[in-house]
């Protein structure tokens, strides 16, 4: 069934391993005495970053390091990698337990992850070109979406604060889970007049981020 994806991307593993790692939710390794696709989503992540800061690096030569860091955040974001796993059904590849199946499969987080984790596996196994290669067919199209540099959540959410005279959103580690050698940041965000959101994320600039986006959300509906 990998093979079905493979083709899809174009891409071939030499080490069928990676991808099978990549597709198995923590809930299903644990059966098999397996590694699930966190490891993987850790270094999918930083490649991704990567990846995209030098593509906007040479699309956009004349833009001010702060346009290109709001179309980057738009690009690495939750919603990006989602939008990306669905174009390639990604999601009915996932091996989960019987039990986590039906919850997790139309999640917007884990499909996230496991695209991050789809292209740790795909830069270990193929180098920096391969990753590079799928990030260029993938993310293009996104990109093609808007002209001007988007707003990230964090931005928005100050400006919507600010439009309305009220202090600046206040971000607060309230704590940390996963184990240690890749902890998941618990963030918290708080304006004047609205309950506090929180949020995780392998970071804490993305706990931020995805922070914020709950709190726009509450605050413009």
């Amino acid at each position: 069934m990998h093979s079905l994806l493979e083709t899809e991307i174009g891409y071939f593993f030499n080490d069928k391993t990676l991808l099978a790692q990549a597709l198995t939710h923590v809930s299903a390794a644990r059966k098999r005495q397996d590694r699930g696709y966190e490891r993987l989503e850790f270094l999918g992540d930083r490649v991704l970053a990567l990846i995209v800061a030098d593509m906007l690096f040479a699309l956009f030569p004349f833009e001010r390091e702060g346009q290109i860091a709001k179309r980057h955040a738009a690009l690495v974001c939750r919603t990006a990698l989602a939008t990306v796993a669905r174009n390639i059904d990604l999601p009915r590849y996932v091996q989960f337990s019987v039990q986590e199946r039906g919850h997790h499969l139309k999640n917007e987080t884990l499909q996230a992850d496991v695209c991050e984790a789809l292209l740790g596996a795909l830069y270990l196994d193929g180098g920096l070109e391969a990753a590079k290669k799928f990030v260029t067919v993938y993310w293009h199209p996104l990109l093609d979406m808007t002209e001007k540099p988007p707003i990230d959540a964090k931005s928005a959410l100050q400006e919507w604060a600010q439009g309305r005279g009220l202090p600046r959103p206040e971000y607060v580690v309230v704590g940390t889970v996963g184990p240690d050698h890749q902890p998941h940041f618990c963030v918290e965000v708080t304006v004047n007049g609205l309950p506090p959101c929180r949020a995780e994320g392998a970071s804490k600039k993305k706990a931020e981020q995805l922070a914020a986006q709950k709190l726009l959300e509450l605050a413009t509906t």
